[in-house]
């Protein structure tokens, strides 16, 4: 247990660090984006770096990709869209009046969230603006996106007559310490959600069951109602800011400043688990399989199983702060402030995790008194880990 790995390819092309990292839909490539003010392009068949993206008259900040299309946002105030095979720039999109720190694509649209209080709405296919939400007192760090389809019964979207074109909504989250929900064919706030003390850092949509998660510098994670903008629940464990998120299967799980990950269950507020060997704030965070991947500013990532809480491997060999994973065909990458993107192969943890799996599904259907023998090998195991720990 927590044995170190190392990287089966380091590339090193950028000249700068890696802000993100972003998977295309079909699994084929990778995109990163750099402090260089390049965007590079690369294969998951070969490892090789495709394309490279050049224009940006500043760092880039975040990056999304698509199967056909790349988009790039820049400290240079805009926004780029690249085709993905010659790597030409097919638009430039341009009006926020200072940093683009975030973008999300969904449907024909283009969100943006910049330094200068706004977010803004773009259409993909042409550079034109086609919304402006105006209304945060401060920088928008963080987008998400739904269709009240997804969440508002029929006679809920009657009393909506002013929405009726678009039904499609955008929720922002601000260093103003506030969530706000927009209606995007007008521009309305439809609800400012009120609660958090700290910069809202994080956010996390759950649309089926009409709830949305936020993580703040004030060291909370809050649920809220998106339809009614009520708090729901407030998790209050943490002891420094909640920089990252991920639900799984009504299980939460949250990266801190705290140097811990914590595993929530949704619906009832517990926590269940709390996974403890960072050296540094946890950056990123990604669940696969039954493992935790994780990434922090100790330049190192680790693979905890994410039931028992054990540290399963440390993959070292990064200089700085991790800022982004993917993971894919049993391939870790990390994206890294030193500028290097790191491919680990996850193979043998994954293949232990089935196998630890199916041992305990066993032993479950054996063990009429499971409840109680689970909770005594997690309280050992955690025992465990802190004593390796030197904690």
């Amino acid at each position: 247990m927590g044995n170190s790995g190392s990287a089966v390819k380091v590339c090193t092309d950028h000249q700068g660090g890696i802000n993100w990292l972003s998977l295309s839909p079909d699994g084929q490539r990778l995109l990163t984006g750099s402090e260089d003010g390049t965007a590079r392009l690369w294969s998951t068949a070969d490892s090789q770096c495709h394309g490279h993206f050049q224009g940006h008259e500043s760092y880039i900040t975040f990056c999304h990709l698509e199967n056909e299309a790349a988009f790039t946002c820049s400290a240079d105030h805009t926004i780029r869209k690249w085709d993905v095979m010659t790597g030409q720039c097919l638009a430039i999109y341009r009006g926020h009046t200072s940093i683009v720190n975030r973008i999300l694509v969904a449907k024909d649209y283009l969100f943006s969230g910049s330094y200068d209080r706004t977010a803004r709405c773009w259409s993909v296919d042409k550079e034109k603006q086609i919304q402006e939400f105006r209304g945060h007192r401060n920088c928008v760090l963080t987008l998400a996106h739904y269709s009240s389809r997804d969440v508002l019964e029929e006679e809920e979207e009657e009393e909506e007559e002013e929405e009726k074109v678009s039904r499609d909504l955008l929720v922002t989250g601000s260093t103003d310490c506030t969530v706000k929900v927009w209606w995007v064919s007008s521009g309305r706030c439809y609800q400012t959600l009120l609660g958090h003390t700290g910069a809202v850092l994080c956010l996390i949509l759950d649309a089926p069951n009409r709830e949305l998660f936020s993580g703040s510098t004030d060291y909370t994670i809050r649920t809220w109602n998106i339809v009614t903008g009520e708090q729901l629940k407030v998790f209050k464990e943490h002891q420094g800011s909640v920089i990252c998120l991920e639900l799984v299967n009504r299980h939460l799980y949250s990266g801190s400043a705290d140097r811990t990950v914590k595993c929530w269950l949704v619906d009832t507020g517990e926590r269940i688990q709390t996974y403890k060997a960072h050296k540094h704030s946890v950056s990123t965070l990604k669940y696969h399989a039954g493992i935790l991947f994780t990434g922090s500013g100790d330049a190192c990532a680790r693979a905890f199983n994410s039931r028992s809480g054990v540290l399963q491997k440390i993959f070292r060999g990064h200089k700085f702060i991790i800022n982004c994973i993917q993971i894919h065909n049993e391939l870790l990458y990390t994206a890294s402030h030193d500028g290097t993107l790191r491919i680990w192969d996850i193979r043998g943890i994954c293949k232990r995790n089935k196998r630890r799996w199916k041992k305990e599904r066993c032993a479950q259907g054996r063990s009429s008194q499971k409840g109680s023998l689970s909770r005594l090998f997690n309280n050992k195991v955690g025992c465990m880990v802190q004593q390796e720990n030197g904690e």
